[in-house]
């Protein structure tokens, strides 16, 4: 299979479907290993996203966000499934291993990483790190390198100078800005944008934000941003994906989402999210009990043990991921 240009009148830019990832569990014995069990990460899911959008995706720290992202590229191999660019599925492209149109896919799809302090190499000057996507993929002449670095660097926010110096010598928002840089070197359409703002200071965050915004509209990227902070979640994306041990419970327009949430456990995320007004009390969580383990996944709804509205359909029947009225997908026996 190679990897054709994706026909520009394509309304979903990427669609995933029965995307799984399974990690075995094994036990050592004396002479050998044998597999006890098995971590469901991801656990057949199916979305897509529009050309020229952000689609936000949320849920509690383990709940297969970043395991999903990465699946998506095969930066992890997933267990099953397919990643469709247009009509391409990358999963197979990646799978079949042929160089060149694997760098195909990488050019039009990439990766800004969750800590600006561990994705940058520390022996390699930003130019070094920015002017590698050019030598890897050949997409620019040799002799517009450095016109080409500058401009990568002018559209970040950072200053030529800033080509010769090392990562220790920035900030977090500044490498966070060269990460930014080097997913936008190739010239990509879709980004995966993987708790960007998360190890930065508030104030910092904002400008990230803003940036990420402002490159889309300028570049008419489409962006797949995942985080736990629903404030940043709310301003960047269009639409927003609840994700619950391996599962999508919920997708709806973020306006639609944070303002009559259907699932009791996207309403207990919006909860639980502080207000800035000293007469509001803060936020708490309305759950109880913990995130139950992704080898002993509940059977029915697996939100079941905590949820307020749990009956017995719901621990026995797991929901489907259903229309519940326009564009809004659910996955709830007994919505709010």
């Amino acid at each position: 299979m190679t990897a054709d240009v994706v026909p520009a009148g394509e309304r979903d830019l990427i669609r995933v479907e029965h995307l799984r990832k399974l990690y075995p569990v094994r036990r050592r014995g004396v002479f050998r290993s044998r597999q006890t069990g098995e971590i469901r990460a991801v656990d057949d899911i199916s979305f897509t996203i529009r050309r020229g959008e952000t689609l936000g995706l949320v849920g509690e720290s383990g709940c297969g966000k970043t395991t999903t992202a990465r699946a998506m590229l095969h930066l992890i191999e997933p267990t099953s499934g397919s990643a469709f660019f247009g009509d391409v599925d990358v999963l197979e492209v990646f799978a079949e291993g042929r160089r060149e149109d694997t760098l195909k896919i990488r050019r039009r799809m990439q990766y800004v990483f969750q800590d600006p302090y561990l994705s940058l190499n520390p022996r390699w000057t930003i130019a070094q790190t920015l002017l590698e996507p050019f030598r890897v993929h050949r997409h620019v002449p040799e002799a517009d390198w450095h016109r080409r670095l500058v401009e990568l660097l002018h559209l970040v926010g950072l200053e030529e100078y800033h080509a010769w110096r090392y990562p220790h010598e920035f900030s977090g928002g500044q490498r966070q800005r060269v990460g930014i840089a080097r997913a936008l070197a190739v010239e990509p359409e879709f980004v995966i944008c993987d708790e960007p703002v998360s190890s930065l200071d508030v104030s910092v965050r904002a400008q990230i934000l803003n940036l990420l915004v402002e490159l889309q509209a300028k570049l008419r990227l489409t962006y797949l941003y995942i985080s736990h902070d629903l404030s940043s979640v709310r301003f960047v994306s269009n639409r927003v994906a609840v994700m619950y041990l391996g599962k999508i419970v919920e997708m709806a327009a973020v306006d639609e989402l944070f303002s009559h949430p259907m699932h009791h456990y996207s309403y207990a995320l919006l909860t639980a999210i502080p207000v800035p007004d000293p007469d509001v009390p803060a936020g708490r969580s309305v759950l109880v009990g913990e995130v139950p383990s992704a080898m002993r996944i509940p059977q029915g709804c697996r939100f079941h043990p905590r949820c307020p509205a749990a009956t017995e359909v719901c621990r026995t029947v797991e929901p489907p991921l259903a229309p519940a009225g326009g564009d809004r997908l659910l996955a709830c026996h007994h919505p709010r």
